[in-house]
């Protein structure tokens, strides 16, 4: 033990140019082991293309530590875990297995949800409703979709913005709550908009919030049981299989959400959802036979179809 203490102590410290070097063979990415290197030395990136910085010796524990992150990445543990933050849009988010790694198809979603929004205050304001304008997102997990509405909303006419951001999972509602904080350090009069509520999808909300809400969003779980058995390991074995899977047809929350929005939704309000390709025809009829009077589906970035947008008329 004496010996092996010794041995530890007379290890050589390794450059940051040696450690990114070894990161980057082990891995086969410079850019994920730059990401890497960068999260565990808590060092700028502008700081790793430096030659003088990069001679730098690194102390033992942040060798070990990016060690650590470099095996758990050849796992196969999905980077965002690996690295504990993740951007979306215009938030630095915390992200863990709680919750599920946020995705560019889920930024979009989020701006067309910020159209709707927009759209649906202009609308209710010219009707001379009242000014309050509510937002809901349904299963928030790690909070990026209710948070990102609460920082990027632009209202117009001063009107006050409430985001309600409501998930059944306790684990993941911390999470939200966490990014919720950090948001509130760096804009508190953003993160003030927000309310979190532990809940299964619109059950979670007070009943005062029924057909006073002028946009749902959600990125539901619309996974089948079949296939999460042929998800890619990286997903399947690490991400939260409540966030993915829906039950046997994949569609079972879409069609309880779809199907429950128009009590909530203010006239002229929107509801927003992510889905699959496959299921948007379904998703589209089902919204139209609940009495939306406008039910459109948008592309992803991909031209694939991506995101349900149904729409409530006066009355």
């Amino acid at each position: 033990m004496i010996e092996s203490q010794r041995s530890q102590r007379s290890d050589p410290l390794r450059t940051a140019a040696e450690l990114l070097e070894e990161a980057t063979s082990s891995l086969g990415s410079v850019t994920e082991a730059r990401w890497i290197v960068e999260t565990a030395t808590r060092w700028d990136g502008s700081r790793l293309h430096s030659p003088s910085e990069l001679r730098r010796d690194v102390s033992r524990s942040v060798a070990e530590e990016i060690d650590r992150m470099v095996r758990r990445r050849r796992g196969g543990e999905p980077l965002q875990y690996v690295l504990g933050t993740w951007a979306f849009r215009d938030l630095e988010i915390r992200v863990d297995p709680r919750v599920l790694v946020p995705r560019p198809e889920t930024e979009q979603v989020v701006g067309f949800a910020l159209e709707e929004l927009r759209g649906a205050s202009e609308r209710s304001a010219s009707s001379g409703r009242g000014r309050r304008v509510v937002a809901v997102d349904l299963g928030t997990g790690s909070g990026v979709i209710a948070l990102s509405i609460a920082l990027e909303a632009s209202l117009g006419n001063d009107r006050p913005l409430e985001v309600w951001a409501t998930d059944f999972s306790g684990d993941a509602l911390a999470v939200a709550r966490t990014n919720l904080e950090t948001l509130g350090a760096r804009r508190p009069e953003v993160a003030a908009r927000v309310r979190l509520r532990l809940g299964s999808w619109f059950d979670a909300l007070p009943s005062r919030l029924r057909g006073e809400i002028q946009l749902v969003v959600s990125n539901p779980p619309y996974v089948s049981a079949s296939e999460w058995e042929s998800l890619d390991p990286v997903v399947r074995e690490y991400e939260p299989a409540h966030a993915l899977v829906a039950g046997e047809t994949g569609r079972e929350v879409l069609e309880l959400l779809v199907s429950e929005a128009p009590r909530w939704l203010a006239p002229m309000g929107a509801l927003v959802l992510e889905l699959a390709p496959s299921q948007a025809r379904s998703i589209a009829d089902k919204a139209a036979a609940s009495g939306f009077d406008e039910v459109m589906v948008l592309p992803d970035l991909s031209g694939r179809p991506r995101a349900l947008i149904a729409r409530r008329g006066v009355g």
